[in-house]
């Protein structure tokens, strides 16, 4: 019977490590496998990643463009075409009801409804940018829109131009 205690390696399983710097009998006397001099035989001697001997390395020599913000914000687009793939089942659309879909794959903040397509179900779309194609169509399939509020977002103020004041 097999118990914790009887389990044991299969032979072969495991190897001796290499003992270096033993003597000449070794094989692994003497340099101790590390060639003749050079900044490689010493103790603590290598070089970084990317360092190519004082030479310009390739990261600096080419030419850096652009900007990656890491506080972007990630938008799932979906359009109605995909909308009318899923199953009956699904009844709510929503970022989160939609992560478990072929729809939306990967991490994503916010969610995207545009109106390409036609809808013949009746669907809640909870999103948080709606187009206005679609929010006709999801209307006039039987469904409702509902926006959700991006936080941190002030709602834009429609600029008026004000009367120019009269010369007298």
């Amino acid at each position: 019977m097999l118990t914790l205690n009887t389990i044991k390696k299969h032979p072969g399983a495991t190897q001796k490590p290499k003992r270096r710097g033993r003597g000449q009998g070794s094989g692994l006397g003497a340099t101790a496998g590390k060639g003749d001099k050079g900044q490689l035989a010493r103790t603590g001697g290598h070089v970084r990643p990317g360092f190519e001997g004082g030479q310009m390395p390739l990261y600096r020599r080419i030419p850096k463009r652009g900007f990656k913000n890491p506080g972007r914000r990630t938008n799932a687009i979906v359009n109605l075409v995909d909308l009318e793939k899923l199953d009956a089942s699904v009844k709510e659309i929503s970022l989160e009801t939609l992560k478990g879909t072929p729809l939306v794959k990967g991490r994503y903040d916010r969610l995207t409804v545009l109106g390409t397509g036609e809808l013949k179900r009746a669907f809640t779309v909870k999103a948080h940018r709606v187009s206005a194609s679609a929010q006709e169509k999801v209307k006039k399939a039987g469904g409702s829109v509902e926006l959700i509020p991006i936080p941190g977002a002030q709602p834009r103020e429609k600029k008026t131009k004000a009367a120019a004041p009269a010369k007298a």
